[in-house]
């Protein structure tokens, strides 16, 4: 009997330690279901109605997105600029990180240098708006002070309110601030490559330059597609940076001629602006949602068989 109960109070304190894996990532389950999950689901519901947060929901089905994808030029311009400025910024930040990983990576005392490089990347993208505002202000902006005092400018430029400039501003904010990410991908990656194929190649009498294009760019192509397709996913994302760019302008949304609007710059006004169209909003994330996934699956398919 001393036995037998001996045996029960085992298996109830063995009971008891596989449970706690479980109690211990119940907190993080119930804060995923609250915070993620649920508005997930809550936003999609919404999306099929039209509703302003306030009055009550008018049910209007999946008319939302037909008006988004026929009757709004604006979604049409947004999702043009944010692409646009994907296929330009995507091939420079990586090109330009993977050759600032290749001259740093032989150095040694490359911690400094490093930092530098990778600091924009962690530095906020609303900070790196108001810098770039600070800089390419027509009146007091930096830019125009050195490029007048070198004699470059006879009068200064409305960088900001010119279509093409304020474009060209914004492509500029994110290959700055990518750069860095770039270049700390591509060391880690480096670091991987064994050191055998660089002392046969040297021995085969390869120079530096055929070295870096035929053994080490291939030996990077995992970390290449991997970085275009991050870099995609967060482009369509886009929206601290330019909107702090235009913050207490006179033609803050979207910039001059809506020429740097971004999809979600347009689903933080629709949705949460003067308008408050959140069913709208909803169903504008939504169709983003669809872009991505597009743009992902077509770039895995293109890209399969090269990531080796």
């Amino acid at each position: 009997m001393k036995t037998s109960g001996t045996a029960s109070l085992r298996s109830r304190k063995f009971d008891m330690y596989r449970l706690w894996p479980y109690i211990f990532v119940l907190p993080y389950l119930v804060c995923y279901f609250l915070f993620n999950f649920y508005p997930t689901l809550y936003s999609f519901y919404i999306s099929f109605f039209d509703w302003n947060g306030i009055s009550p929901k008018e049910f209007v089905g999946v008319q939302n997105y037909v008006t988004l994808l026929t009757k709004d030029p604006l979604f049409w311009k947004a999702l043009g600029n944010t692409i646009a400025m994907i296929a330009i910024s995507i091939p420079v930040q990586i090109g330009l990180g993977l050759l600032a990983a290749a001259i740093l990576f032989p150095m040694k005392h490359k911690r400094a240098l490093e930092t530098i490089v990778f600091l924009p990347y962690i530095i906020a993208p609303i900070a790196i708006g108001a810098i770039f505002a600070n800089m390419f202000d027509w009146q007091f902006g930096y830019i125009n002070e050195v490029l007048m005092k070198l004699q470059m400018l006879s009068e200064k430029i409305y960088w900001l309110q010119d279509e093409h400039w304020a474009f060209a501003i914004v492509v500029m904010m994110q290959i700055w601030r990518h750069i860095g990410y770039c270049m700390i991908i591509y060391l880690a990656g480096m670091t991987a490559i064994p050191s055998e194929i660089y002392e046969a190649a040297k021995i085969d009498g390869a120079n530096s330059v055929q070295t870096f294009l035929h053994i080490t760019v291939p030996q990077l192509n995992s970390l290449t597609v991997f970085l275009i397709l991050t870099s995609i996913i967060n482009g369509l994302q886009l929206y601290e940076m330019p909107a702090q760019l235009y913050a207490g302008s006179t033609a803050s949304f979207g910039g001059p001629g809506y020429s740097v609007l971004t999809v979600i710059w347009k689903f933080i006004n629709d949705a949460f602006g003067t308008k408050m169209q959140l069913g709208y909003g909803a169903a504008l994330c939504y169709i983003l949602f669809v872009v991505i996934v597009a743009f992902s699956v077509v770039f895995k398919k293109l890209t399969a068989g090269k990531e080796d």
